[in-house]
């Protein structure tokens, strides 16, 4: 069984198309349609199913293409590891993160960071924290930065850096006269958060609850940092983040931060990678990069 072979199945199942794996490939369909051939004369069962729409994997396919995916990731690490010791300072680096740690934190670490490894490519996914972990574990990931960890055996915390999440709103928001927001505050005015995947609406459901207030019911609910932020810099929204991830927009006046009164939304913003995945070159150089920027940069954005 060749590697090729596999290569153009797993286009195929992710495209669903002849037509498509073979534009992605950059060869014709024919040769796509002889490879797996090959796979299926290999494992002596059918692997893909023609229908109008496309293509349609079997159980078998379904089984194959679950492991050859991550196989050819891992083979992909591989060859970044060989490159790294030929010394080859390039290679690419795939970081899930929360919203909040993507815009606050990591963009600029990674523009400084490429500035000194330009022949580095990155791709930043933006993610729940429960995606991010089961990325890592994958192998989709090399690194993942986030808010409400949960732990898990297979991954390793490199940075854990504590974070409180305030009330955040436009200045001219009635709630910005106040010092502290409390949870009534919450249920009074509209307010932009998360759905329940993601843990910053966990922990602030759970304490509602455990005040014996009623449940929150926002008028807007988004995993979308930027969409959140732009509802409340038009006023129409009060937010639940970590002041880092508003830094720039505090600074320019277009939002203000303010500590919240009998709630307590405290996590921590933490840097992983799997226990058992030696990290590239490029992953190791940035997570030096961050190790070093978090702890001074989320004690700065608490001020």
């Amino acid at each position: 069984m060749q590697l090729r072979a596999l290569i153009y199945f797993n286009e195929l199942a992710r495209h669903g198309s002849m037509r498509r794996a073979a534009e992605k490939l950059g060869i014709a369909p024919t040769a796509i349609s002889r490879q797996i051939e090959n796979l299926e004369y290999h494992f002596g069962a059918p692997l893909v199913e023609r229908d109008p729409t496309g293509i349609r994997l079997t159980a078998a396919g379904e089984l194959l293409a679950a492991r050859s995916a991550r196989s050819l990731r891992e083979l992909d690490h591989v060859r970044t590891l060989i490159d790294d010791l030929k010394g080859l300072r390039a290679g690419r680096v795939t970081v899930y993160a929360s919203g909040a740690a993507a815009s606050g934190l990591l963009v600029p670490a990674l523009a400084e960071f490429s500035a000194t490894y330009p022949d580095v490519r990155f791709e930043v996914v933006v993610a729940s924290v429960g995606r991010s972990m089961q990325a890592l574990a994958d192998g989709e990931a090399d690194l993942a930065v986030t808010l409400f960890t949960p732990p898990r055996t297979e991954t390793f915390v490199r940075v854990r850096v504590p974070v409180d999440h305030a009330a955040v709103m436009a200045p001219d928001h009635p709630l910005a006269d106040r010092l502290q927001v409390g949870p009534r505050d919450l249920l009074a005015h509209p307010v932009a958060v998360p759905d329940a995947a993601f843990g910053v609406r966990q922990a602030l459901d759970a304490q509602m609850r455990e005040a014996g207030l009623p449940a929150l019911d926002p008028v807007f609910t988004t995993s979308a940092l930027e969409v959140q932020l732009e509802l409340a810099r038009t006023g129409r929204a009060v937010l639940v983040l970590p002041p880092f991830s508003v830094r720039r927009d505090a600074a320019a006046g277009t939002l203000v931060a303010r500590p919240f009164r009998e709630l307590s939304i405290r996590t921590h913003l933490d840097l992983s990678h799997l226990r058992d995945r030696p990290l590239s070159f490029a992953a190791e150089k940035l997570v030096a990069v961050l190790e070093h920027h978090m702890p001074d940069f989320c004690a700065e954005a608490e001020v």
